[in-house]
């Protein structure tokens, strides 16, 4: 059911023109469209029921997501459903909950996670971030990177250091930061794949202490929590992307004429598109094994190690699916008229997103 409302909503409403259009507004998304989203009770599906929401599992999110990768969806569903709702979920009391997730749910707050900083290389125990207590409140200075939806967030979820050195698993809290708040300056920008992004820059930033998710010094498990999650959701989108790439590759290679006849009859072309097939299915079998993992009573370590697999496999699959397709359409691949080039630029920001293949590779080593 999850799966046929997003292909509905898809047809009638989500064509490539009509994403254009959207991701070249001012806020590069669909007020109308995410109003929607709440209406038809996917911004509730990642929550459990007693936090309000639908008790969607991780594999009902990657339903959703991979139907989103094969729109090439550009809503901020990832910063402000997934990460954000979960970093909430996961840290925040119960008052706090209240507050923060019922107006995810209904569509009436934009969150953007701010945990990447300039030298943390996907490492969410990295963080120069300080936090300092000064009376009832905390002042907060740092510079946070690559923050997903900044430009259009109402709340960042900011990670900052209360206690200990650079990369020490104890110390880390998450605050809650009105992104109109004195000290806090927004760079935006657009990332490779047309959406918004931002740096984040907190200067003397003064928030009550009750602005904290949860303890003080105890975040990082949440944080890692909620990213794996992310990593299941991106993985899953991604698998979308690639499945519509090599649909359209193979239309293409029909249609497309040399030498008198058509590309896709020389076995060399036949040979390269039956192994993005085999990229796609390898892709897709492992984000499955990774979501039920999370649904599973698996070990936070076996969670981990299954995610992080998932993520390596998916990155893999993004470089050879996504080439062989640009390739294989040639020059015209290369063009904003045609949507096989967005949605490569789309799966290439995909497999940046909280660690390349090459860093799960090495974190799955390291478990």
């Amino acid at each position: 059911m999850l799966q046929d409302s997003v292909q509905k909503f898809v047809q009638k409403s989500y064509d490539f023109d009509k994403r254009n259009t959207i991701i070249g507004s001012e806020k590069g998304y669909s007020v109308d469209n995410w109003q929607l989203f709440a209406e038809l009770g996917w911004l509730a599906v990642p929550f459990s029921e007693e936090d309000g929401g639908l008790g969607g599992s991780a594999v009902d999110l990657m339903v959703i997501m991979e139907e989103f990768g094969k729109a090439n969806l550009v809503e901020p569903y990832t910063a402000t459903a997934v990460l954000g709702g979960a970093l909430v979920a996961n840290l925040a009391t119960g008052k706090q909950k209240e507050g923060l997730l019922q107006r995810i749910i209904r569509g009436e707050l934009q969150i953007a996670p701010a945990l990447a900083e300039p030298t943390s290389r996907y490492n969410p125990a990295s963080v120069a971030t300080s936090a300092s207590a000064v009376g009832e409140q905390i002042i907060l200075d740092g510079t946070k990177i690559a923050v997903e939806n900044g430009p259009n967030a109402d709340t960042f979820l900011v990670s900052a250091r209360e206690a200990g050195e650079l990369r020490d698993v104890e110390g880390i809290s998450v605050f809650a930061v009105e992104a109109g708040a004195p000290g806090v300056s927004i760079r935006k920008y657009r990332t490779v794949d047309g959406k918004q992004a931002a740096e984040v820059i907190l200067e003397q930033v003064s928030v009550a202490v009750g602005s904290r998710l949860g303890e003080a010094g105890a975040a990082l498990p949440g944080i890692e929590s909620a990213l794996n999650r992310s990593l299941v959701a991106v993985s899953a989108e991604a698998v979308g992307a690639l499945e519509v790439m090599l649909q359209k590759t193979v239309e293409y290679s029909k249609t497309r004429k040399q030498f008198g006849t058509a590309i896709g009859t020389f076995q060399a072309l036949q040979h390269r598109m039956a192994d993005m097939f085999i990229q796609c299915q390898l892709a897709r079998s492992i984000v499955i094994m990774a979501a039920m993992s999370l649904d599973s009573d698996d070990s936070s370590v076996e969670k981990t190690k299954a995610v992080a697999a998932a993520k390596s496999r998916v990155g893999r699959a993004i470089k050879s699916v996504g080439q062989e397709a640009i390739q294989i359409h040639g020059g015209i691949a290369m063009t904003e008229e045609l949507d096989v080039g967005h949605f490569f630029k789309r799966v290439t920001a995909l497999d940046l997103a909280y660690g390349d293949g090459d860093y799960h590779t090495q974190r799955f080593a390291a478990l």
